[in-house]
């Protein structure tokens, strides 16, 4: 069995997904990725209108992370990667890689999430979308290499029971 190389931290948007990965980061010694940062400048533009992305438009960007997780892992490196995941589609792209990975789904109530952003700033996407990532997003019930997470745990306690996840085998 092959030890996990990348931890993909998931959900919607303002669920914690960023916060997760970097306390991963630090905790796992890996290299954190945030996928916000693979996205086009038209897509960020779009979401920031309040306008959400296509599957279709989604897919470059999904490709684009892999060939990155690829090309980390590859030279030795373990990574932390914040990433919405929302689609089936997605995460498949992402599984393609063949590398030893496991998703971390961060779940909870749209309300709290909701609360969340609103008490954020500095970020390109409005609490507007929010109901757009719910009804966008394909819940990975079924999907054995994805560990759930609640969105209302503190961060020690989510950061406790990812590192567990990570140490399991594949």
């Amino acid at each position: 069995m092959s030890e996990v190389r990348v931890a993909v931290v998931m959900g919607v948007s303002g669920s914690g997904k960023t916060t997760l990965a970097r306390a991963l980061s630090d905790a796992w010694e890996a290299t954190f990725l945030d996928a916000d940062d693979f996205h086009s400048d038209e897509a960020r533009a779009l979401m920031a209108a309040g306008k959400p992305l296509t599957d279709e438009m989604r897919q470059p960007w999904a490709a684009r992370i892999a060939a990155d997780l690829q090309r980390r892992v590859a030279d030795g490196a373990r990574v932390s990667l914040a990433f919405s995941g929302l689609r089936r589609l997605h995460r498949d792209v992402l599984r393609g890689t063949g590398l030893p990975l496991r998703f971390l789904f961060l779940h909870g109530e749209a309300a709290l999430i909701g609360q969340r952003m609103r008490a954020r700033s500095g970020h390109y996407m409005p609490v507007a979308l929010l109901d757009s990532q719910f009804a966008t997003l394909e819940e990975p019930a079924a999907e054995d290499d994805v560990v759930v997470l609640p969105v209302d745990l503190p961060p020690d306690a989510q950061l406790h029971l990812a590192l567990q996840a990570l140490a399991a085998p594949l």
